[in-house]
């Protein structure tokens, strides 16, 4: 599997353990983002990374920011991406099998370093459960990227 790989600066001190991780797991790791502590905006940084899964150049994408709220704010703007946050492993697995998330988000300040292994291997370890509940579900999933807001007046 390829996975990129983006952090911003408040997820940079963890980003090179989550690399680590998936490179144990036998994974290829495509790097993106901040290359140390110096700000850089999150959402510059979920697009970089985002963009090689939709191009197929990655399976999947891990974004690492602070709370983990910047950055699945961030993917969820972003069409054909799903990302869920998991600062524990069962979350890493659930939101593969069950919503077909492709992006995960982990805060750095928030998610115990003891976890982060498990939560990569969870995560890239999930399938999708691809029964008719799920489809229906993604399906919806996927529709709410066509909304427009709607204005009075």
């Amino acid at each position: 599997m390829i996975v990129a790989v983006g952090a911003d600066h408040a997820g940079f001190p963890v980003k090179q353990r989550v690399i680590d991780a998936i490179e144990r797991l036998g994974h290829t790791v495509i790097e993106r983002g901040a290359l140390s502590t110096e700000p850089v905006d999150f959402p510059d940084v979920t697009q970089e990374t985002c963009t090689p899964v939709l191009d197929g150049t990655a399976d999947r994408a891990v974004l690492v920011c602070g709370t983990g709220a910047g950055a699945i704010m961030a993917a969820n703007k972003i069409p054909g991406i799903r990302c869920g946050l998991a600062n524990e492993p069962y979350s890493a697995h659930q939101m593969v099998e069950h919503d077909d998330a492709n992006a995960l988000a982990l805060g750095a300040w928030l998610v115990p370093p003891a976890f982060i292994d498990e939560i990569v291997e969870q995560f890239l370890a999930a399938t999708f459960d691809d029964d008719d509940d799920t489809r229906r579900r993604v399906g919806k999933l996927n529709a709410l990227d066509k909304l427009r807001p709607a204005f009075a007046g």
